[in-house]
């Protein structure tokens, strides 16, 4: 199983520098993830970024329901690949936590689980607005970064199209699905520090 370490030792040290402007950080973490999944578009990027203000995007309203899809979901594949966490967005204020931790006995399933759920209830949101002010910035740093991303413009107007619509939500394109087949939960900072990263060996 291949791991990624050295990008997040890069962004790790973007996020905690105060001497970076947040365009520094937003185009290091942009790189970090086309290093880490060069098969991402923009609506990967977008996904990434808009996970860093929104963690999973929605709240868990049956508990039963969403641990009965992630038992599915672990029963539907056998050797995951990609890293075991890495940081959202330019900010790290939550963590894709792959579930390979699960499948590999590093955290058991419940206390992954209940990490997830905890993450879920303490989200704090931003209005749309806000968020719609957030992706104009970001969207306006990427768009210097030319980085020739496969339906770049296409996938630019339909982000902004969902905007204008009130809606926010994307899935992983899927070029990205079909590279990567990524399995992983939000997990908060704060929780992922605390309480999962310490179980967690060196990533490779």
């Amino acid at each position: 199983m291949m791991r990624y370490f050295i990008p997040f030792i890069v962004l790790a040290l973007a996020l905690t520098s105060c001497k970076d402007t947040k365009s520094e950080r937003i185009r290091t973490a942009v790189k970090s993830q086309l290093s880490l999944y060069p098969e991402s578009t923009l609506q990967d990027i977008y996904k990434n970024f808009f996970q860093d203000y929104f963690g999973p995007g929605h709240m868990v309203s049956d508990t039963t329901s969403a641990g009965a899809y992630l038992d599915r979901e672990l029963a539907s594949f056998e050797h995951p690949d990609g890293a075991y966490y890495e940081p959202t967005g330019s900010n790290g204020n939550f963590f894709r936590v792959n579930l390979s931790v699960i499948k590999e006995g590093l955290i058991s399933r419940d206390a992954f689980f209940d990490a997830f759920l905890r993450s879920v209830s303490n989200i704090q949101t931003i209005t749309l607005e806000q968020w719609e002010g957030e992706w104009q910035e970001i969207d306006s740093v990427i768009h210097t970064m030319d980085l020739s991303l496969a339906g770049y413009e296409q996938e630019r107007a339909k982000i902004f199209s969902l905007l204008e619509q009130g809606k926010y939500v994307m899935h992983h394109s899927e070029p990205f699905s079909k590279a990567y087949d990524p399995h992983y939960r939000i997990i908060g900072r704060e929780i992922f520090q605390k309480e999962i990263r310490p179980l967690l060996p060196p990533q490779k």
